[in-house]
C-alpha cells in the first residue's frame, strides 16, 4: 500500500478510529482517534484472538469485531481486508466508529468490563472455531520466513493428530493419496510461482475408515515487494458430501439405465408459462438433440388427433381432473411412427409453481406386436384380404343390416377349378402367387360395399349387399368367373384357373352367417358337379350331398380297425392263353347296417381327407398276404395287381413300404403290380423320382390304368419304369359301334408295344369285343366275360379250375367293384 495514502489516511480528520494491520495482524499505523483510546495496542495484545477474523475477513468483505476498553468497556468495530488490483491481499484495517473519550483512570468497573470483553472475544472464538467443526472445517497458516505452519485444532481434528505435532509440510503430505499428493505439490508450486489463490481436491486415506475426502483453499498474503509473506488456508471435509454426491449421481446413473431399458422419458410443463424440462430419455424418445425445445415444437411431431388429446387433457386436469392416461402418436424427423403411452398428473408443492408432471413410455413394440396379432388374427397375410374370423363379423353386421332396410343379400362360395393341380406340380410359390392375382381379379368385380375375404386354401368368399334383386348375385357370379378366364403369366409359364361359384340367399332358413356358408358351400360342389367353372344356387339335394360326404368321412375313421374292409378279385387273361393268368385285387367297403358303399364314391373322400394312405396300406398288406396263400397253396397265376392312388405316391417312406410289406409277407415283389392313374405321373416331383427308383430297383412292375381318359403324355411313359397301358373300359365298350373309337383302341395299343410295353384291355364283356381286341394285337383281357370280381375262395376255385369256361359268372361276386383310385 503506498506510504503517501497511508500518510494521507491517517493524518485526517476522522472521528472513527481506524488501525492499519500487516497481513500477519501486527499493527503498521493509527490515526490520532485510535491512538487516543489506546486501540493499537489492545489489537496488538489480541491478535491471536483475532487470527481466525482475519481468515473471514480474507475472503472478501466486512467482519464485525469486538475488543476489550474504550470508554463503554468494549470496542465494537469492523474488519476488512485490503487486496490490491489483481486481488492480492495487502492489509487490513479494523475501524471504530466515534469512541467516546473518557477518564484515563481506570476504575474498578472498566476493568470488569474489560474482563467481560475479552471473555466475549473469546466466545466468539470459541462460536466460529465451533462453526467450523460443523462445517467440518480447519484453519491454517504458513510463515514463509520461518517455514512454520500453524495448524487450528479442527485441522488437527481432521487430520486425526489431536495434541500430536504435526512436524513439516512433508509430514502430513505423505498422508495423502498418491495422486492427490502430485496435485497438492503441482498447486503449491504454482502458489509460489504466481502468487495466486487455489482450490482443490484431496483424498487422505484413514485405514479401515476409508477415504477422507478434503477440500483446500490457498490464499497468499503478498507485501509490497510482491513477494508471498504469509499463506492462509482452509480445509473443509467433505466426505459426507462426496459420498451423497456419488450416490446421487448413481442413483441418477441407475434411473437412467432403467429409464432407457422401460424406454420411459420424463417432463416438467409449467401450469402458466408451458416452460418445459426434458429428461435425456424423454429427448432420445422423440429423436430430438439435447437443445432447449418449446413444448409447441414438441407437440408439431404429433398427429393432429394425439395433440388435441394431449391439450385436452391438461385442460380437464388443471381444472381439478384426475391424472389420466393416454396413447399417442408422433412421427420423429426421419419419418419413424412412434407410440407412447403419456401419464400426466398436477404437481403442487409449497414455494414451487404448479406443473404438469409428463411420464412417456415408447410402446412402438408393444402396439406394433398388437398390430400384427390384429393382422394375424383378422387378415390373410397372403391376399391381405379379411379372413374367415373377421369376414364372420363383417357378414354378421351386414345381415343386421340388411333386415332393418328389409334389403337382399347372398353369399357367394367361389372355389378355384384346378389351384391344387397346379399347386402341387409347379410349387407353393406359384400357388401362392396364383392365389394373390386371381383374389386381385375377383377383388376388381366387386362393389366398394361388398365384402370379400379369403375362407381357405382355394376358397373364397363374397357377400353382396343391397341387391335390387335375387338374380343379380347369379350376374355377379358370372362376372366373376369371367375375370379368371384370361390366363395368368408366372415367368413363362401360362396357369389357367377356372373358379365354381355356390350361391346362398339370405332368408328365413338362412339367417346367420354359418347357416349361408353351409348352403353356399353346397351349392359350389353341385357347381362342381355340374362341370366346373360355373355357378348354382343352393337347393336341398345339394345340401344332401354335402352332408353325404361328411357323413362317410367321418366313417372312414376308424373302419380298419373295424374291419369293415374286404378285397375282390378279378382275374386277367392272356389272349393267347398260353400263360397263367393275372389277378387285380379290388376294395370293398361294407358298412354294418348299411351295406356297400361304392369305391367311386368314398376314394375321393379318402383321398381328400388322407385316410387313403392307411386305407392303401391295408390293401397292399392283404393283397400279399392273399397271393402268398394261394401261391403255397399251388394255385398257379403270373402276377397280382394293386391300384394306388395318386396320394399315397407322395407320401414320402411309400415305396418303402411296398418292398417291406412284400417282405413281411413272403412275397417277391417282381410279381407285386402298381396299377397308377395318368395324373399321378405328370406330377414329376423329388419325392415321385425316388419313389420309383426304390420300386425299379426292387423290379416292381408299373401299369398306367385308364388310359386316354386323363393327361396323355409320352413324356412320362418315356420318363418312368412304365411296363403296361390298360385301355379304359369306356374305348372297350364303344369301338364296335364307332370307327373313331376303335381307331384310338388300335392307336394304343401300336403305341404300348412301339414303347416296349404290354397292353391290357378292361371292361369286356363280349366275345365280339374280344375278338377284335385279339385282332388288334392286344396282350391281355379283363372284364366280365371271363369273370366278375370274386371272393377269395371263388377265385381259388376258379383258379384250380384253370379258367377253361371262359365266362364263368359265381353267384358269390355280387357286387363290381370299382378300382381304388379315381382321382389324382
Amino acid at each position: 500500500m503506498d506510504q503517501g495514502i497511508i500518510a494521507s489516511l491517517l493524518q485526517h480528520p476522522l472521528a472513527s478510529a481506524l488501525v492499519i494491520l500487516d497481513r500477519n495482524g501486527r499493527p503498521l499505523a493509527a490515526n490520532p482517534a485510535a491512538r487516543e483510546h489506546g486501540l493499537p495496542a489492545t489489537v496488538a495484545a489480541y491478535g491471536a484472538l483475532l487470527e481466525d477474523l482475519r481468515l473471514l475477513a480474507a475472503d472478501g468483505g466486512l467482519v464485525p469485531c469486538q475488543l476489550p476498553g474504550g470508554p463503554h468497556g468494549r470496542f465494537d468495530g469492523w474488519m476488512r481486508a485490503v487486496h490490491d488490483a489483481g486481488g492480492n491481499l495487502l492489509a487490513f484495517t479494523l475501524s471504530v466508529p466515534e469512541p467516546v473519550v473518557a477518564d484515563t483512570r481506570a476504575a474498578p468497573a472498566d476493568l470488569q468490563a474489560q474482563a467481560q470483553m475479552e471473555a466475549l472475544l473469546r466466545e466468539q472464538q470459541v462460536h466460529l472455531r465451533e462453526a467450523q467443526r460443523i462445517a467440518s472445517m480447519g484453519s491454517w497458516s504458513w510463515d514463509p520466513a520461518s517455514r512454520q505452519f500453524w495448524w487450528s485444532p479442527e485441522f488437527r481434528a481432521l487430520l486425526g493428530a489431536g495434541d500430536a505435532p504435526l512436524g513439516g509440510r512433508r509430514h502430513w503430505l505423505r498422508q495423502l493419496e498418491t495422486r492427490s499428493r502430485g496435485l497438492l505439490r503441482q498447486a503449491w508450486r504454482r502458489m509460489l510461482r504466481d502468487g495466486k489463490p487455489s482450490t482443490l481436491a484431496l483424498e487422505l486415506p484413514r485405514g479401515t475408515e476409508g477415504t477422507l475426502h478434503l477440500r483446500l483453499w490457498l490464499q497468499p498474503l503478498l507485501g509490497p515487494d510482491g513477494h508471498i509473506q504469509r499463506v492462509l488456508g482452509q480445509v473443509q471435509d467433505i466426505t459426507e458430501q462426496h459420498q451423497t454426491d456419488a450416490l446421487i449421481r448413481w442413483r441418477t446413473e441407475l434411473l437412467n439405465r432403467v429409464s432407457a431399458l422401460g424406454r420411459i422419458g420424463g417432463c416438467e410443463i409449467d401450469v402458466l408459462t408451458r416452460h418445459t424440462q426434458w429428461t435425456e430419455e424423454c429427448y432420445r424418445i422423440h429423436g430430438l438433440r439435447k437443445e432447449p425445445i418449446t413444448l409447441d415444437q414438441v407437440l408439431a411431431l404429433y398427429t393432429q388427433d394425439s395433440r388435441d388429446a394431449f391439450d385436452a387433457a391438461l385442460v380437464r386436469i388443471a381444472a381439478g381432473g384426475l391424472p389420466e392416461q393416454l396413447d399417442l402418436c408422433f412421427y420423429r424427423q426421419s419419418g419413424l411412427r412412434v407410440w407412447v403411452q403419456v401419464l400426466i398428473e398436477l404437481d403442487h408443492r409449497d414455494g414451487l409453481p404448479t406443473r404438469y408432471v409428463v411420464l412417456f413410455r415408447d410402446i412402438t413394440r408393444e402396439r406394433e406386436a398388437s398390430e400384427r396379432i390384429e393382422l394375424l388374427a383378422h387378415y390373410d397375410l397372403l391376399t391381405g384380404l379379411p379372413n374367415r374370423m373377421l369376414l364372420r363379423e363383417q357378414t354378421a353386421d351386414a345381415i343386421e343390416e340388411a333386415r332393418d332396410r328389409g334389403a337382399a343379400l347372398a353369399m357367394l362360395f367361389i372355389d378355384l377349378d384346378g389351384f391344387k393341380t397346379i399347386n402341387d406340380t409347379f410349387g407353393h410359390a406359384t400357388g401362392d402367387a396364383l392365389l394373390k392375382a386371381a383374389a386381385a381379379r375377383l377383388h376388381q368385380v366387386l362393389r366398394n360395399a361388398d365384402l370379400f375375404g379369403r375362407f381357405n386354401g382355394d376358397e373364397f368368399i363374397v357377400v353382396l349387399r343391397d341387391l335390387a334383386d335375387p338374380e343379380d348375385a347369379g350376374h355377379v357370379a358370372r362376372k366373376l368367373i369371367a375375370s379368371l378366364a384370361e390366363p395368368l403369366q408366372r415367368g413363362d409359364t401360362t396357369l389357367k384357373v377356372g373358379a365354381s361359384v355356390g350361391i346362398a340367399m339370405l332368408d328365413e332358413e338362412h339367417g346367420d352367417f354359418d347357416t349361408l356358408l353351409r348352403a353356399a358351400d353346397a351349392a359350389m360342389y353341385a357347381a362342381k358337379e355340374a362341370g366346373r367353372n360355373t355357378w348354382q344356387y343352393y337347393s336341398q339335394d345339394a345340401l344332401l350331398r354335402i352332408q353325404r360326404r361328411l357323413e362317410i368321412e367321418h366313417a372312414l375313421l376308424g373302419a380298419i380297425e373295424r374291419e369293415e374292409f374286404s378285397l375282390a378279385y378279378q382275374p386277367l387273361l392272356h389272349a393267347a392263353h398260353d400263360q397263367p393268368p393275372a389277378i387285380e385285387a379290388l376294395l370293398r367297403w361294407h358298412r354294418p347296417g348299411i351295406g356297400y358303399c361304392s369305391p367311386a364314391e368314398f376314394i375321393p373322400i379318402a383321398e381328400k381327407c388322407g385316410e387313403i394312405v392307411r386305407i392303401g396300406d391295408w390293401v397292399l398288406a392283404e393283397a400279399c398276404r392273399q397271393a402268398a396263400a394261394w401261391d403255397r397253396a399251388g394255385l398257379q397265376f403270373d402276377r397280382i395287381a394293386v391300384n394306388v392312388s395318386a396320394v399315397q405316391l407322395r407320401d414320402r417312406g411309400f415305396a418303402e413300404r411296398v418292398i417291406d410289406t412284400c417282405h413281411a409277407h413272403g412275397w417277391p415283389p417282381q410279381r407285386l403290380e402298381l396299377e397308377l392313374t395318368e395324373s399321378a405321373l405328370i406330377r414329376d416331383t423329388d419325392v415321385l423320382r425316388h419313389c420309383f427308383d426304390v420300386l425299379e430297383r426292387h423290379g416292381v412292375p408299373l401299369a398306367v390304368d385308364d388310359f386316354g381318359t386323363g393327361f396323355s403324355n409320352l413324356h412320362y411313359l418315356n420318363r418312368f419304369p412304365v411296363g403296361r397301358l390298360k385301355i379304359d373300359r369306356s374305348f372297350v365298350q364303344g369301338m364296335l359301334h364307332d370307327t373313331g373309337t376303335a381307331e384310338v383302341t388300335q392307336a394304343i395299343v401300336h403305341l404300348g408295344h412301339a414303347l416296349g410295353m404290354k397292353v391290357v384291355a378292361e371292361g369286356v364283356e363280349t366275345e365280339q369285343e374280344e375278338a377284335m381286341l385279339r385282332r388288334q394285337g392286344c396282350d391281355e383281357i379283363q372284364g366280365y366275360l371271363y369273370s366278375r370280381p370274386l371272393t377269395p375262395r371263388d377265385l381259388a376255385h376258379w383258379l384250380r379250375q384253370g379258367g377253361a369256361q371262359g365266362q364263368l359268372s359265381l353267384a358269390g361276386a355280387a357286387m363290381d367293384a370299382v378300382r381304388i383310385p379315381v382321382s389324382p
